[in-house]
């Protein structure tokens, strides 16, 4: 297991690097930067001084050596429109996509592990089709249409939640539907499917004939080979909320990382959207290597992979 763990832990630092690497230079591979920030009616004088002050005039990879190596100690350089250090500028809005994330993967999974569950135990009964209908409906509906009908009926017409901010749990209660509505059936049709598959292999059929309870059958053998690919999918899915939740957090004005990347892309702020294309794809890299672990936790089978 160790040498598993390692091994994943090696390709992951691997990844880690070149994902640093790309969103460093993809503000190069737009054009020019210091024409960018200069504006359309910069004159030539103008854009070289803006191409010395920032350093742009240096090559690329000195640049990108003292960009990561503050990167690595958390030092991001300071923001070109807010006028902050990026990192602080960021951590104060990380915290509000990171509560999002954990609540709405949270009900993401407790709606849709359930219900896939049972639809596999009951296959085209009405529980079946009414997860159908949940799936088909999540992956159908736009999440701002979503988030407007919510808005609209809890809390304009029966006045039950806030419609917008971030400052209690009630707060978070239908950007967390919306979001997590989003992710479920994907998780959902998975664990159907997985179960569907375990149901019908021979050594379920052999703990059934031995006199295994059906819940020890369901949960202790079925699930726990059936629920291994919705782990690596709930990973994908968490780094997913947390990297594209711009759309939930602008219609509650939830003001997180996610906003601020809307923000930061609109106002040309270099640093701020390199930063968070660094740390979003961290998530993405950290939660994978977790659900690795899991699984093969899970499957030893999969260490030797």
């Amino acid at each position: 297991m160790l040498h598993f763990i390692l091994k994943r832990l090696g390709l992951a630092i691997l990844v880690a690097f070149t994902v640093s690497f790309i969103s460093f230079s993809l503000m190069f591979l737009s054009g020019d930067p210091a024409a960018a920030l200069a504006g359309e009616t910069a004159s030539g004088e103008d854009i070289e001084a803006i191409r010395v002050l920032y350093g742009f005039d240096r090559p690329m990879l000195v640049q990108y050596s003292e960009w990561l190596a503050g990167a690595v100690q958390g030092d991001f350089g300071e923001s070109y429109y807010f006028k902050l250090p990026v990192a602080g500028l960021i951590g104060e809005r990380l915290t509000v996509t990171m509560t999002l994330g954990v609540y709405a993967i949270s009900f993401a999974l407790l709606v849709a592990v359930p219900l896939g569950v049972i639809a596999a135990i009951r296959p085209n009964s009405l529980i079946d089709r009414f997860a159908l209908f949940l799936s088909v409906a999540g992956q159908a509906m736009p999440s701002f249409w979503f988030g407007l009908i919510l808005i609209v009926v809890f809390a304009i017409k029966l006045q039950w939640l806030p419609p917008s901010g971030a400052n209690s749990f009630k707060h978070f209660i239908m950007p967390t539907i919306v979001l997590g509505y989003y992710a479920m059936p994907a998780i959902m049709r998975l664990t159907r499917a997985g179960m569907l598959d375990v149901l019908s292999s021979d050594y379920i059929r052999t703990a059934r004939a031995k006199g295994a309870s059906e819940m020890r059958v369901l949960f202790k053998h079925a699930l726990r080979n059936a629920i291994i690919p919705v782990v690596s999918l709930a990973a994908v899915q968490m780094g997913f909320m947390l990297g594209g939740s711009i759309v939930v957090e602008s219609i509650f004005a939830l003001h997180g990382a996610g906003y601020l990347a809307w923000e930061s892309i609109a106002r040309n702020d270099l640093p701020t959207v390199q930063a968070l294309i660094l740390i979003f794809s961290m998530f993405y890299i950290v939660f994978t290597l977790i659900a690795d672990v899991l699984n093969a936790w899970l499957d030893p089978r999969m260490r030797s992979s």
